[in-house]
């Protein structure tokens, strides 16, 4: 079982949904059930500080339900089963990330963080991107909407995309192979790799940079789509 608090209403839910669906599993038989926790949370329920103290809480209430269940985290064999809780958020303006990542690592909580926005992490599907955003978040989704193609994954004849549909996920946007043959999880995955070299100390300052790939194989449990 994992559970998702995310920042963005739509987007993260979609994706997570499509690669939960069709993604190649790392070990043939275990599947993942995703719980949305904060659907109908909004303004500040949607910050980072307050969705990993939420995430905290649930932690430790599916940790007790699990116990009970004869669940034991350190199981080699059926230690995958153990409850997992992830938040996503994106750098944009927020205040207080340092001490909410301090937070969820204490408590066990997962974090997929993306700088400026997750919109990087779809972009890098299409191409690598190395220069800084400077937390604008429309610059990504401006060169996201830019890609050959994608405008045609919401139409046939579309030649463009606005921002809001844009927030929606299509299966061919990640599913499909990249020019070369490659899956796009896997060319994404080595760009998002390779520009989070280097950063310090200061995830305010991780310009740009994603990790979502970590979720999709730890939480999701899932090598490759």
């Amino acid at each position: 079982m994992v559970y998702v608090y995310a920042e963005g209403e739509v987007t993260e839910r979609e994706y997570i949904d499509i690669v939960r669906d069709h993604g190649v599993p790392l070990v043939p038989g275990q599947k993942v059930d995703v719980r949305y926790m904060n659907l109908k949370a909004d303004g500040d329920d949607r910050k980072p500080l307050p969705m990993v103290e939420m995430a905290i809480k649930k932690l430790r209430e599916a940790e007790r339900e699990a116990e009970r269940s004869g669940l034991d985290k350190n199981d080699k064999r059926n230690g995958w089963r153990w409850p997992q809780v992830w938040v996503f958020f994106d750098r944009d303006d927020h205040p207080g990330i340092i001490r909410a990542r301090k937070l969820a690592a204490e408590a066990g909580v997962y974090i997929a963080y993306s700088y400026p926005c997750f919109e990087l992490w779809r972009l890098l599907h299409y191409q690598n991107y190395t220069s800084t955003f400077g937390r604008a978040c429309h610059r990504a989704n401006e060169l996201l909407r830019g890609q050959p193609g994608f405008a045609q994954t919401y139409g046939r004849n579309l030649r463009t995309v606005s921002e809001e549909r844009s927030k929606h996920v299509h299966a061919d946007q990640i599913l499909s192979k990249d020019s070369g043959g490659r899956s796009r999880y896997l060319t994404a995955k080595g760009y998002a790799k390779k520009i989070n070299e280097g950063h310090g100390i200061d995830p305010n300052t991780w310009d740009p940079y994603t990790d979502v790939f970590e979720f999709v194989e730890k939480g999701l449990l899932v090598k490759d789509y």
